[in-house]
């Protein structure tokens, strides 16, 4: 292939990139309600360009490229797409949409209805992440990637804060200075690799690079960076009150999307830009605090008293598992042979986390709206209320626990089959423990809300059908995503038989260890209705057992209190760079 050729269809990547800005330019400049309706043009638009970029890739069979001014590297900027772009390109595309219609009941501005800065902010700072997250996708090169990841960043900060309290405004802050400090990072290792190679595009410096000092310290510094980007454990200061306290149309845009960008550009430094340079032995610590994520999230989320905060937990969770495919990219003899497979189960990880996260946000939004609160404890009856809505919740988690025909199931299996092919069996561990742990949250809200109320539900505010539709759209998307993915590259005999006794016998086997951990872990015993007016977390009843799991659930709230001060993630930050310097080094090939 001519690296240095703009391919038919190659023009359309610059589309997709301008369309989002031109229309946030446009809705700045017409204002008013006028940003809602030039949103809703655009998002079927972008929709089909994406599905436009998909089918070029597919007819094409290779790479699309696009020379901006036709100038080629070094001296000028390339934009690829290739099939882990294109399906981030068109996943975004449909997550978009589906906020979008969501968000019309929560941002929209009816005639006759004075216009809040909150609703006219929310459409171009939704299309300024859309924008920034296809150039992402598509920069050939790592400085436009930086630039990409700045934008990104600079229009997800100000989601946090549109209710405009001071406790979101604090978490925007929090969410910024954080962000910088792992931009900064990221910068630095920039700097080297061009002053060593001469050269940002990924092409070239792919085939430039050497396993060496500088090559070692850049992938270092900017893997640190981006973790810190995308909250990794125990990099995830920022993350629970960023996406707790926001909107929730704004909270499944950060959940879903915002978080992608910089894992990603993870995902193009280890496995195109360096294969090379990266090493088993820093993969491996790498998936350790994905494994680390998982644990601590899932636990602090089952300790938590509201809903939307519990889902925010269960991000931090679910972000850990974006991170095992990387040690399972190498084989038994720590060479990058498995790349391939690690790959397609990370990015179908991805996809199905932006779906049914942003499904289970909605939902919880749409609980909060109608019933005016989300305290876990009292959500007896809010199955019979908003029936759509709670089913989109518990759809959206069942995809995350990973049974058929989820795309998590389908992205699990990949990593198993990685995990066996390695001989690194623990992964295998780290796997089906945290479909237990997703399942834990699903069963502690499935029993809360099916749950008969003590008292008839008052005050209940009517909620858009619509937008409960779009939250369960995008579950069901999520549960049904390896059904679309077997129909492109990938071998269908990866599908079972979800009703066969082995499957069948595996999720029942989640459900009744989720239940276990849910039972034990979380705040009130499972099956203790919560009285009326009682405040009181449940924590000191039952048996010793369950004081000795609530006293651990208790540790582990107050272990994450602690690593979110910024004194311990600032520290973890630097450490976490040296180690990754040293295990590179480590397992550098002698």
């Amino acid at each position: 292939m001519e690296l240095w050729t703009s391919t038919h269809g190659g023009a359309l990547l610059a589309a997709a990139v301008l369309l989002p800005f031109v229309g946030m330019l446009l809705g700045l400049v017409l204002g008013g309600r006028r940003a809602q309706r030039v949103a809703f043009v655009l998002m079927p638009l972008g929709l089909a360009l994406a599905l436009g970029i998909a089918a070029a890739w597919l007819r094409e069979g290779q790479t699309l490229i696009y020379l901006l001014g036709g100038w080629a590297p070094p001296l000028g900027i390339a934009l690829r797409a290739d099939g882990p772009a294109v399906a981030m390109l068109l996943a975004v595309a449909g997550v978009v949409c589906g906020i979008g219609i969501y968000a019309r009941a929560d941002f929209g501005t009816p005639p006759g209805v004075k216009e809040s800065r909150a609703a006219f902010s929310y459409w171009l700072l939704l299309m300024a992440v859309w924008g920034a997250l296809n150039l992402v996708f598509v920069s050939g090169d790592l400085f436009t990637l930086y630039v990409a990841l700045e934008l990104l960043t600079f229009a997800g900060v100000p989601l946090v804060c549109l209710a405009g309290s001071g406790e979101t405004l604090r978490a925007a802050l929090r969410y910024m200075l954080f962000a910088l400090c792992g931009s900064v990072l990221y910068l630095l290792g920039a700097v080297l690799l061009y002053g060593g190679y001469g050269t940002l595009d990924i092409p070239l410096l792919a085939n430039a690079v050497q396993p060496e000092p500088i090559a070692w310290t850049a992938l270092a510094l900017m893997t640190a960076g981006l973790l810190a980007k995308t909250a990794l454990f125990p990099l995830h200061i920022w993350l629970p009150p960023a996406h707790g306290g926001a909107p929730a149309a704004a909270s499944a845009v950060l959940s879903a999307l915002v978080i992608k960008g910089s894992w990603f550009l993870v995902l193009r430094l280890w496995l195109d830009v360096m294969p090379g340079v990266a090493s088993a032995s820093a993969a491996q610590l790498m998936a350790g605090m994905g494994a680390a994520a998982i644990v601590v999230g899932s636990v602090v989320a089952l300790r938590q008293e509201r809903l939307k905060l519990l889902v925010a937990y269960s991000t931090v969770a679910q972000i850990g598992y974006l991170f095992l495919l990387f040690p399972l990219a190498f084989d038994a003899a720590g060479d990058m042979a498995l790349r391939e497979t690690a790959q397609a189960a990370g990015l179908l990880q991805a996809i199905a986390h932006a779906t049914a996260k942003a499904g289970m946000f909605m939902a919880a939004g749409l609980v909060y709206a109608a019933l005016g609160h989300d305290r876990i404890d009292n959500l007896a009856g809010a199955a019979r209320a908003l029936p759509v809505a709670v089913l989109a919740f518990l759809v959206g988690g069942v995809a995350l626990m990973g049974v058929l025909p989820s795309g998590a199931y389908l992205a699990k299996k990949l990593l198993l089959a990685s995990a066996d092919a390695s001989g690194q069996w623990w992964w295998t561990l780290v796997l089906q423990g945290g479909a237990a742990f997703t399942a834990a949250y699903v069963v502690l809200i499935a029993v809360r809300v099916l749950r008969r109320p003590v008292a008839p539900l008052s005050g209940r505010k009517p909620v858009s059908m619509l937008s409960q539709c779009a939250a369960l759209g995008l579950a069901l998307a999520s549960l049904a995503l390896s059904l679309a993915a077997v129909w492109g590259p990938l071998p269908a005999e990866l599908i079972a038989n979800p009703l066969s006794p082995k499957e069948l016998g595996n999720t029942l086997t989640m459900f009744a260890l989720g239940a276990l951990l849910a039972s034990a872990l979380s705040r009130r015993p499972l099956f203790v209705a919560a009285r009326v007016g009682d405040a009181a977390s449940g924590d000191e009843d039952g048996a010793p057992l369950r004081r000795a799991t609530v006293a651990l659930g208790v540790a582990f709230e107050q272990a994450d209190a602690f690593l979110r001060r910024w004194s311990s993630a600032s520290l973890s930050l630097l450490t976490l760079a040296a180690l990754f310097g040293g295990l590179l080094l480590v397992g550098a090939p002698k």
